[in-house]
């Protein structure tokens, strides 16, 4: 309910049902996200999965972020740096995660360590594009809630999940066709041998030496019309064929399919972006679920960010980079001493 309840707020404002007393509120107070200011809140990458962090403790208010931007277009404001931060810390800790699932493959088996880049495989000019569009959508969908235009927000996000979706299914056939390269480059381990089993012994003199009089019985009994009493003949001389011990036919090696070694013999490689395992004999659909997923989107998002980031503070020389970050630190010092 939290959760609902801070997503109405966000969308329609906290006096939404007039109610509460309405609180003039600046991008810099102390209560407000200045990592959603920024652009990128942890809190809503991986709701309901594994790497939820649950709803954020602080304001969401899209007011409250144009007017941050604002002040950062000026020159005044940058928690640009508070981002870069966090999202250092979760891709820190997903590496580490990374790594530790590797070493504990390569202790099992050397070449399912090997590790395919996933960034690489399934970057392409028409993914590149997809993504861009989705980004440009994303945007609209922004500018349609904070002009409470929810009719085109809900059709801009429908068409955001189309073109996430048709971006998965690229994304699956590009890795389906690397891990049919490297499937195929895999040695197939020999299936077990199977003990050649001894055909069973026949009778001895003396049992085979009844069977045949309970054949003859049940012929001659057959002959003068008594047929359930040749039926039950028959049956006495069966019965003694199965005391002789019987066994399974011996199982023939070459019989092996694919399958079968497939599920002795999982060959797992690792998503270099969320850390997900993925085996080398899973199908596009499944593959698609991948890409199409909260936590593998979330982490991709994470480090398109900083990416960006990277990018915007290389466009600073560093002695302007130190004597602005100095100057934010002075602000934000003084700010907290007048609270």
């Amino acid at each position: 309910m939290d959760a609902f309840r801070k997503q109405l707020d966000v969308l329609m404002g906290a006096n939404r049902n007039g109610d509460v007393e309405e609180v003039s509120r600046n991008y810099y107070d102390r209560d407000v996200c200045r990592l959603f200011l920024a652009g990128l809140c942890p809190h809503d990458l991986f709701q309901l999965t594994k790497m939820d962090l649950g709803p954020c403790s602080k304001i969401h208010s899209l007011q409250l972020r144009k007017d941050y931007e604002e002040a950062k277009a000026k020159g005044t404001e940058n928690f640009d740096r508070e981002l870069e931060d966090m999202i250092e810390r979760l891709i820190v800790e997903c590496d580490r995660k990374i790594q530790r699932a590797l070493k504990r493959l390569a202790d099992d088996d050397a070449n399912a360590a090997i590790a395919i880049s996933v960034s690489e495989v399934t970057l392409t000019d028409d993914i590149l594009q997809l993504s861009k569009q989705i980004k440009e959508k994303m945007a609209e969908v922004d500018a349609f809630d904070f002009e409470g235009r929810t009719d085109d927000k809900i059709k801009a996000q429908e068409v955001v999940e189309e073109l996430r979706a048709k971006r998965a299914d690229m994304q699956a056939t590009l890795l389906l066709d690397a891990f049919n390269k490297d499937r195929a480059s895999l040695t197939q381990p020999a299936p077990p041998q199977v003990a050649a089993v001894p055909p069973p012994a026949p009778p001895d003199a003396r049992t085979q030496e009844i069977i045949n009089e309970k054949l003859k019985k049940a012929e001659e009994l057959g002959e003068q019309g008594m047929v359930d009493e040749a039926q039950k003949a028959l049956e006495e001389a069966e019965a003694l064929k199965k005391l002789a011990p019987r066994s399974e036919p011996p199982s023939d090696p070459s019989k092996y399919t694919a399958a079968d070694v497939r599920i002795t013999d999982q060959k797992l490689r690792l998503c270099d972006i969320c850390g997900a395992f993925l085996s080398v004999y899973d199908n596009d659909r499944r593959l698609a679920d991948h890409f199409g997923g909260k936590l593998h989107l979330g982490y991709m998002l994470i480090r398109e960010k900083q990416k960006e980031l990277q990018v915007n503070s290389c466009m600073l020389k560093p002695e302007i980079q130190v004597r602005y970050w100095r100057f934010m630190k002075q602000i934000n010092s003084s700010r907290v001493s007048k609270l």
